[in-house]
């Protein structure tokens, strides 16, 4: 039973980790790209964050009921934020010679995008979905109040029948989920670092 619930609290991360991404790395190409509507897009984002996260849910719920739909919804406009900002941030931080460099052997904006600033910018954008991964496990405990499941059950039925080691044992569990996904994504993210590091070096020696 807790196997089942521990892949069912997964699934949900991993839909909204996803969709996350689908729609936060263009925004944040956008807030880089157009200073006009930088800060509405970064103000919208932020405001979900300001939502409690199981006020967010009730109110999606509203519109599209309960069920594992409701809290992937809620999941994936709370991990907008660190996937927007790092975006952004992380292009911005591209050193400006490298793009002097890059339009002056007459890269296309998209292709210089896509093939220098994307991917020395590629360690802070991850440092974003890696955090938004890490939250996105503990505020889906929340989903068994809009019908979702996972392992937020296990939390909320071992609280009403004070079960001390059925709270222990989910938190474990949560906890050795979030550790996992920090360390794993870790890992990937120091490799981007080295080879952002190895391309920049590259690019200075074309550039000069």
């Amino acid at each position: 039973m807790r196997i089942a619930l521990i892949w069912e609290h997964l699934y949900m991360v991993f839909w909204a980790v996803i969709f996350s991404l689908v729609i936060g790395l263009p925004l944040g190409v956008l807030t880089y790209f157009y200073p006009r509507v930088r800060k509405t897009i970064l103000w919208v984002v932020d405001l979900f964050q300001t939502i409690p996260s199981l006020a967010l849910l009730g109110i999606i719920m509203v519109f599209l009921g309960a069920g594992k739909v409701t809290v992937i919804t809620g999941l994936t406009l709370y991990s907008l934020l660190p996937i927007v900002r790092n975006t952004y941030l992380g292009l911005r931080e591209v050193d400006p010679a490298l793009k002097e460099a890059a339009r002056g052997m007459g890269m296309s904006r998209s292709y210089q995008l896509f093939h220098v600033e994307m991917p020395l910018a590629s360690p802070v954008i991850f440092t974003g979905i890696r955090i938004a991964a890490v939250n996105a496990v503990g505020t889906a405990v929340f989903a068994i109040f809009v019908g979702g499941g996972g392992l937020g059950s296990l939390l909320y039925n071992g609280i009403r029948i004070q079960n001390m080691s059925m709270i222990l044992k989910g938190t474990g569990i949560l906890m050795l989920m979030a550790m996992v996904f920090d360390f794993g994504m870790g890992r990937m993210e120091a490799l981007l670092s080295r080879r952002a590091v190895g391309k920049t070096r590259v690019s200075s020696g074309c550039a000069e």
